[in-house]
């Protein structure tokens, strides 16, 4: 049973991050609230999960033709490093820090979305 709940939640986080909210960001939140699995294992999960993913995307995104290579390896090497050192962050930090900071993260997220999007619009019936 708990094999099946953790598949749905792996979707739902897919899902989510297919449609560029980012899987993360409803993945943790799925694993802590509905798993019972750990914060600090949650994101370190999530941090893990990420390279193999961001691997695949580069893949698609480079026979598409949508990368400039010259300048590829400034954005991969830091992203690598930062997600091995953030793995590692989330292994040695309280769970309620990670949850705390993660709280935190999400509410800016929310507010920075909503603004956006509200720029967006406002464009849009100047435009019209």
């Amino acid at each position: 049973m708990a094999f099946i709940l953790f598949a749905v939640c792996g979707f739902l986080g897919g899902i989510l991050g297919g449609m560029g909210m980012g899987g993360g960001t409803a993945l943790i939140p799925l694993l802590t609230i509905f798993c019972g699995v750990q914060q600090n294992v949650a994101q370190g999960l999530n941090l893990l999960s990420f390279l193999p993913m961001s691997l695949f995307a580069l893949t698609v995104h480079a026979k598409n033709g949508l990368l400039v290579k010259d300048k590829i390896w400034w954005i991969v090497l830091p992203a690598l490093v930062f997600s091995v050192l953030g793995s590692l962050c989330a292994a040695f930090l309280p769970a309620r820090a990670l949850r705390s900071g993660f709280g935190v993260f999400l509410i800016v997220l929310s507010f920075t979305r909503f603004v956006a999007a509200r720029k967006m619009q406002l464009k849009k019936q100047r435009s019209d």
